[in-house]
């Protein structure tokens, strides 16, 4: 899934049906897109390993809730959130990173 929606605007974007169980892959998943709020409730990330870049550039992001992200696997999280300069509301409460290499 790396690169999946970079630098994409589909609106709405629909990831309801989603299955993310084997992804091991985020990374710019969502680089230089003009989403405000994305819902990745659904999202099953408790094998992927790189999630470095994944909202880079992001800067309508408002909000965003990851605290349904098991990230206990995750070794890349660089740059995740860089210039994500319109974001004001961020839940990180159950991120565990204890693995991750580069921050």
């Amino acid at each position: 899934m790396a690169g999946m929606f970079s630098y994409s605007n589909f609106n709405p974007l629909d990831l309801s049906n989603f299955n993310t169980s084997k992804v091991t892959n985020m990374s710019e998943m969502f680089k230089n897109t003009s989403y405000s709020s994305l819902n990745l409730s659904i999202f099953d990330t408790s094998n992927v390993e790189d999630m470095s870049n994944m909202f880079y550039k992001s800067s309508s992001l408002v909000s965003l809730n990851l605290s349904n992200f098991d990230t206990s696997n995750v070794k890349n999280m660089q740059n995740i959130f860089y210039k994500c300069s319109s974001l004001i509301s961020l839940d990180l409460s159950n991120f565990n990173t204890s693995k991750v290499m580069n921050m």
